[in-house]
């Protein structure tokens, strides 16, 4: 069978935009990864139900999100763009119709509805005017991840303000926030993902390289810590920074890339979800492993080494979660974001 997946990149060097490539899931390998849309640095993606693609962006200077229509190729519908550097994150919520952003330079949420022609326009902007931490990254607020909760209230990690922010959404798409939670100072919270049968979530610290376990309270949307582990080795000291956060479909596994390290650390967790030990640190076989992802059938992880232009595919044991590099080197220029279709 074959999988395909969409690679979001940088635009600074050799990429073009948006590329396609194939995991056959029965020969294990990855196809040659072809260009699919010429756009400008569009770092993060995402494909909503119909298949159509909404995409970080850049035009003359502004930043912003794009929209395309999926026509068997993507057709651009249009782009909202604004002085100033665009998102980095990108999410979509079905039901109401939503885009949402988040806007690392300018520490910005965007939320932008999706209209009855799949084209984009604003409807609502956060702007975070909490301390920052102590970190020399955390000069302003850096608003770094914007995706839904189990109950659809709107999950914000801002790694500059060393917080966590939970906002209602309206059906109109404004935000109305309804709880913080405050990490330890020098965390830089950077993406968070959820257990998928708990009131759990899994905090990545991006400056200090930490996996923090969250209870989740439905009833007002807080966090509460409840553990907190490395994902480097004892007397590790050279530069690290956490990058992206995935969890296996029963919740068993959770998996977090450092760059500096250059490795997936593999962490299982306990039954319940509120634990977690790690079991395994790999290497990515390249340099600054910004992002990855497991494949629908979770017998595969693929990994995107940015610096080095190169993806690495794992075979990953579903029991005991741990993985197995099976190919490495594989062409993808300055790929910064992994997305199964």
């Amino acid at each position: 069978m074959l999988e395909q997946i969409l690679l979001g990149t940088y635009t600074r060097r050799e990429s073009k935009g948006i590329y396609q490539i194939a995991l056959d899931t029965e020969k294990e390998t990855l196809t040659d990864a072809t260009l699919l849309v010429e756009e400008t640095s569009p770092t993060y993606l995402a494909l909503n139900q119909k298949g159509d693609l909404f995409n970080v962006t850049s035009v003359d200077g502004e930043g912003g999100m794009a929209a395309y229509k999926n026509n068997e190729q993507f057709d651009l519908i249009n782009k909202v763009t604004e002085a100033g550097a665009p998102p980095c994150y990108v999410a979509i919520d079905e039901e109401k119709q939503l885009v949402f952003g988040a806007n690392y330079h300018q520490g910005i949420i965007h939320v932008y509805r999706i209209l009855a022609d799949g084209s984009l326009e604003d409807t609502d902007k956060i702007v975070h005017d909490e301390a920052t931490g102590p970190h020399d990254n955390q000069d302003n607020a850096h608003v770094h991840y914007t995706d839904l909760t189990p109950d659809r209230r709107l999950a914000v990690c801002d790694l500059g303000t060393d917080r966590v922010y939970t906002y209602d959404v309206s059906a109109e798409g404004k935000l109305s926030e309804v709880a913080q939670y405050v990490a330890e100072p020098g965390t830089g919270p950077r993406h968070l993902v959820f257990h998928p049968m708990n009131q759990f979530a899994y905090l990545f610290g991006e400056l200090d390289s930490t996996v923090t376990v969250l209870a989740y309270n439905e009833k007002d949307g807080s966090f509460e810590q409840v553990q907190k582990v490395s994902t480097l080795p004892d007397g590790f000291n050279e530069f690290n920074g956490g990058a992206a956060i995935r969890i296996s479909a029963d919740g068993r596994f959770v998996y977090a890339s450092n760059r500096g390290h250059d490795s997936i650390a593999v962490f299982a967790t306990a039954d319940d979800g509120s634990k977690i030990e790690r079991v395994q640190l790999i290497s990515t076989e390249g340099e600054i492993p910004r992002d990855f992802d497991l494949d629908p059938t979770g017998k595969f992880v693929v990994a995107a080494n940015q610096n080095t232009d190169n993806l690495t595919l794992y075979r990953r044991d579903e029991e005991t979660g741990l993985l197995e590099m099976i190919q490495k080197d594989i062409y993808a220029p300055e790929c910064v974001c992994v997305y199964f279709k």
